[in-house]
């Protein structure tokens, strides 16, 4: 099985192209950032770890993580944004491999929006970039999230250059234009991802 991690920038599309991996041609997607959400439910190891290093104030009154006290506190502090992952990613990565174990696919998509700054692009067998231009970016979060222009921006800095990205991927959507464009590209890479499975020696 060929497991292909596909990241891109806030407000790229990434979900978009992952249900039409799904949905138009019945390929699996692990979605890390449901998996994050859920390794972190009220109770759980990895909360019960993270409070003991932040503090009680990332934790609200249901026992359930406070998101946005706990980016306020890791957004411009490196050490501390390294020590979450150190507890995140470990846990993150040991759910992938169930899950994949229990797939029968030819390929799997693994979507992970932080891949190249979390540095995973050698974990896995192909890096598909999703990419538009910066004003996209910003306009579709816009529409998507309630952010503020100033909150977007901000992220968009945090995150490696759109330069960055393409220069590490092995292929590429461009998500800048028509919905049948991006169809029409899905199709391809599904067609040439299942090929690349075909021939590839099973040492999964």
């Amino acid at each position: 099985m060929i497991k292909i991690a596909l990241t891109g920038g806030i407000g790229c599309g990434k979900s978009t192209v992952c249900n039409l991996f799904n949905k138009q041609h019945h390929i699996p997607v692990i979605d890390t950032d449901i998996i994050a959400r859920r390794i972190v439910e009220p109770g759980s190891p990895a909360l019960i770890e993270i409070s003991k290093y932040f503090g009680d104030s990332i934790v609200l009154k249901d026992g359930s993580l406070n998101r946005k006290a706990l980016a306020e506190k890791v957004f411009n502090n490196e050490d501390d944004r390294l020590h979450l992952e150190s507890i995140l990613h470990p846990e993150i990565k040991k759910v992938i491999q169930k899950k994949i174990k229990k797939l029968k696919s030819s390929y799997v998509i693994i979507a992970i929006p932080l891949l190249i700054e979390t540095n995973q692009q050698s974990e896995y067998d192909r890096i598909l970039v999703i990419d538009c231009k910066e004003e996209q970016q910003i306009e579709r979060t816009l529409k998507r999230d309630q952010r503020d222009l100033d909150e977007i921006k901000s992220i968009l800095k945090s995150q490696v250059s759109r330069e960055t990205r393409l220069k590490l991927a092995d292929d590429i959507i461009d998500n800048s234009q028509s919905t049948s464009s991006l169809k029409e590209q899905v199709k391809r890479l599904h067609t040439k991802y299942s090929q690349l499975a075909n021939n590839k020696p099973d040492t999964d």
